[in-house]
């Protein structure tokens, strides 16, 4: 059965922290659909690099996907504000699924409660909210739970959420195929 990842998109995403994970785990055979939380199918990055969304969050039915991932960003202001990606998150971790977050991102896990007791690490702007993040760690996997600081750290990132959805030796393979 093949795995399905959600990746949550807003003006203001970090391109390169949604594009590299998506990429890593579309070669390792996951499904990945893009679900904008705007009205219009697609978001503009924080590099102004326009991304064309799979679908409108509203549309998808969340349950049917084994992943949430959460990019960084700017546009992580919005996810916050939106509050249906901290609902979302909870609502994965509750039925046993893990939840990613990238850069700020993590920031929505905490507005989720689910940092509270855990290891993960954040960017470091995010500091003064988050001052438990373990800086120095590029990513964190704690349970269902994977962060990670932030675009220099992508491809670990992504390599992660491989290995967390199909295991080690897919994410040696996908990382020998790119030369890591």
């Amino acid at each position: 059965m093949k795995k399905r990842v959600l990746c949550l998109l807003v003006n203001g995403f970090e391109e390169i922290e949604m594009v590299a994970p998506v990429d890593l785990l579309r070669r390792a055979g996951a499904e990945v659909v893009l679900a904008s939380l705007e009205a219009l199918p697609q978001a503009v990055g924080r590099c102004q690099i326009t991304i064309h969304a799979d679908a409108l969050l509203r549309e998808v039915d969340t349950q049917d996907y084994d992943l949430l991932f959460l990019p960084g960003g700017p546009g992580v202001k919005a996810l916050r504000a939106d509050g249906r990606p901290a609902k979302l998150a909870r609502e994965f971790v509750q039925a046993g699924k893990p939840v990613a977050a990238i850069c700020a991102a993590p920031l929505v896990l905490a507005d989720a409660g689910l940092l509270s007791g855990r290891r993960f690490t954040a960017h470091f702007s995010t500091q003064t909210e988050l001052p438990q993040a373990l800086a120095a760690e590029k990513v964190v996997t704690d349970g269902l739970i994977i962060t990670s600081r932030g675009a220099g750290t992508v491809v670990e990132f992504g390599l992660a959420l491989v290995q967390h959805l199909f295991g080690a030796a897919a994410a040696t393979e996908v990382a020998k195929a790119i030369m890591q």
